[in-house]
């Protein structure tokens, strides 16, 4: 079957043929979404195995194909919860997903088959992580809009990124500067999981399981960095990232409660400035923060602004989707009681909740 491109109008080109990604495929996958204008690093075809191993879900990542090219593709992941519902998302344990691609004709055919397996799954909702609203005008797609990103280009030299902080925020970096702190690339997760683990028991949240760190660490080998913030022989800030093109990204963290007084949280994220740009980055992407929150207000008191980062929606069997949100009043009961609980209970409990989290 041949067709007419709507991208090249008057080119007649051969329809693509819709594929489930195989061991076999994982380096054409990821040689496409390397030069995907629309793709992330969390598209990469590392995340089915990471999904899969760490968490048990399953996986469907679908690509489309034409003439022995690769033109898009789609990881999608199922996550079942009595808890949080029932979901098929793009991508659980990501700030981004969804489809990527730059062919319409690749596009309503990844979103078709989305939407099969999303009802031959029996799934409540079908979620897509792209960004951004692109199924606009298209009423049965819902979009929210409870989490803004932080990205912002670095300089090539020090003083000039220094000086891109405002002034408050550069007077706390500087005393941190001044601690004796000093930071360390690690290749294994001990010291970092610890730090993580305690930081997310503080906060009333469920820890993710010590392997799903070390599958992050081997998996995406020097593109997954550790840096261990270290005072007086003592780990007091952790940092897991992730290189991506030309852009970093700060995504776990972790920290006793006396790196606030050292500075040492701050340094850290100044450290992976300075090594970043040392391995020729441009763009610092600090991340996902929710509206109202702590995380939120820090990342503007770094000088970077906030782009909406909106997730779509779609009903299937739900009839409403679920505030799946730790702002949500109904969890704070929660929260409380998770904050109380020894930490090696909350370790050992906490694995079996966040897989269903995402």
């Amino acid at each position: 079957m041949t067709m007419f491109s709507a991208d090249h109008p008057g080119v007649r080109q051969r329809a693509p043929v819709l594929r489930l990604l195989q061991p076999g495929d994982a380096q054409r996958w990821d040689a496409f979404v390397d030069t995907c204008p629309e793709a992330t690093f969390f598209h990469r075809a590392g995340w089915q195995r990471v999904i899969e191993r760490a968490y048990g879900h399953r996986t469907w990542f679908y690509y489309a194909e034409r003439d022995g090219n690769i033109i898009g593709v789609l990881p999608l992941a199922e996550v079942r919860s009595r808890l949080f519902g029932h979901v098929l998302c793009s991508l659980p344990f990501c700030v981004r997903g969804g489809i990527a691609t730059c062919d319409d004709t690749a596009r309503a055919m990844l979103d078709a088959a989305a939407e099969v397996l999303a009802r031959e799954r029996r799934v409540g909702y079908l979620e897509s992580r792209g960004g951004s609203a692109r199924h606009q005008g298209d009423a049965t797609w819902q979009s929210r809009d409870l989490y803004a990103t932080f990205r912002k280009p670095l300089a090539d030299d020090d003083e000039t990124n220094l000086q891109a902080i405002p002034r408050k925020q550069r007077a706390v970096l500087r005393h941190g500067m001044a601690s004796g702190l000093t930071a360390h690339t690690e290749s294994q997760v001990e010291r970092f999981f610890a730090l993580y683990a305690a930081s997310v028991h503080r906060l009333g949240t469920p820890v993710f399981p010590r392997r799903y760190f070390r599958l992050l660490k081997d998996v995406f080998g020097d593109a997954c960095e550790i840096r261990t913030i270290v005072q007086q022989q003592q780990a007091v800030a952790s940092l897991m990232s992730f290189y991506w093109r030309d852009e970093v990204l700060p995504y776990y963290f972790g920290a006793l409660p006396a790196a606030r007084a050292c500075g040492a949280s701050d340094y850290a994220y100044w450290s992976l400035m300075r090594a970043a740009v040392e391995r020729g980055c441009g763009i610092f992407d600090f991340g996902r923060s929710k509206r109202g929150t702590g995380a939120f207000d820090y990342k503007k008191n770094w000088g970077f602004a906030p782009t909406p980062l909106q997730y779509e929606y779609k009903l299937i069997n739900a009839a409403a989707l679920p505030d799946n949100n730790p702002l949500n009043p109904k969890y704070r009961r929660f929260i409380a009681v998770w904050k109380k609980l020894p930490l090696p209970v909350a370790n050992f409990l906490g694995p079996y909740l966040a897989r269903s989290l995402g």
